[in-house]
């Protein structure tokens, strides 16, 4: 059995002088958590449309577990659970008619349906609300029985756009716990984010995004190993008179060592980007004491989604999401 389960070649869709995507391809293996991670207007939903069959591509390929979706779009929609940004459940229907109703869509037999509604409930934490209105349900709960609904067929593949937006941390959190569970039982999902920190915790790889078309590809991980640059940051105290030109003399002194390759004030913080923080970290310190700057603390991480995304497109995440609206 072929271990992909999403294969896309070359994929191209513009709606008049606007080209959606443009030429993406990638690889979806069978049990992973794929991301699509990009900002507003980056070409996510788009590229779900056409996945779901909802859209026609301009031009490309692209399969689920072998299955055309052009050619054969009937039994795509058979493998995918799809659960789409906007909330799609009925206000005057009760969790348990919904799901019901979604049963008897995919022609699920009634012991098999009382048995996965059960499940269900109790893994998103709605059981006991079976019977109550939706138009009594929070956001999050709507949002965790559009997920019960998508998954209710067992698919191979959840589709999922946006599965967190709007939702507060604590529900955020509930879902990605639900997700990762889905992974567990062998589920594959594909799922798009613009979200840096769900990208970071779910996904076994990431393709990154942007203006239509792949910027970068791979595990988070090996994306961030990839930039060779770590991030220390000196915050000095604030309550010093000159901590801002102290700041600014420390800028001037690494900015000339051999490991720093780059610098950012913001505020009373002073990030340094250098290739190897076990060796940069006692240069800086040295550079400190002798400008006696006055540290109030220091610190070293790694960079995550948002510097490779920068990395890799030329401009921040945050400025993605203003160029698009």
């Amino acid at each position: 059995m072929d271990p992909v389960i999403v294969r896309v070649v070359s994929l191209k869709k513009s709606y008049g002088p606007v080209r959606a995507l443009d030429g993406i391809s990638f690889e979806v293996g069978r049990g992973r958590i794929f991301g699509l991670l990009g900002p507003n207007g980056a070409g996510k939903t788009t590229a779900v449309r056409i996945l779901t069959t909802l859209t026609r591509p301009d031009d490309g390929t692209a399969e689920i577990a072998g299955a055309d979706v052009l050619a054969n779009p009937a039994k795509v929609r058979s493998l995918i659970g799809y659960v789409p940004q906007e909330l799609t459940v009925d206000p005057y229907l009760t969790a348990a008619e919904h799901l019901r109703y979604y049963a008897d869509l995919y022609h699920l037999a009634g012991a098999a349906w009382e048995t996965r509604t059960r499940e269900l409930l109790a893994l998103l934490g709605l059981a006991g609300q079976e019977g109550r209105r939706v138009r009594h349900f929070s956001g999050g709960m709507k949002k965790k029985l559009d997920l019960a609904c998508g998954f209710l067929h067992r698919p191979p593949l959840m589709v999922l756009d946006e599965p967190s937006l709007g939702l507060d941390v604590q529900v955020r959190h509930d879902v990605w716990r639900y997700i990762e569970q889905l992974r567990d039982q062998g589920t594959t999902v594909f799922l798009c984010t613009n979200y840096m920190d769900e990208a970071e915790r779910l996904c076994d790889e990431v393709a990154i995004i942007d203006r239509g078309r792949i910027a970068a590809l791979g595990t988070p991980a090996a994306l961030r190993s990839n930039l060779k640059r770590d991030v220390i940051s000196v915050e000095v105290s604030a309550s010093h008179d000159h901590h801002a030109e102290k700041l600014a003399a420390l800028e001037r002194a690494v900015a000339g060592l051999d490991l720093v390759r780059e610098t950012m004030k913001d505020g009373t913080q002073l990030k340094i980007y250098v290739e190897q923080n076990e060796l940069a970290l006692p240069q800086i310190l040295s550079s400190a004491a002798a400008l006696s700057v006055p540290i109030h603390a220091i610190s070293y991480s790694r960079p995550g989604l948002d510097e490779v995304f920068l990395h890799y497109t030329g401009h921040s995440f945050a400025e993605g999401n203003e160029h698009h609206g």
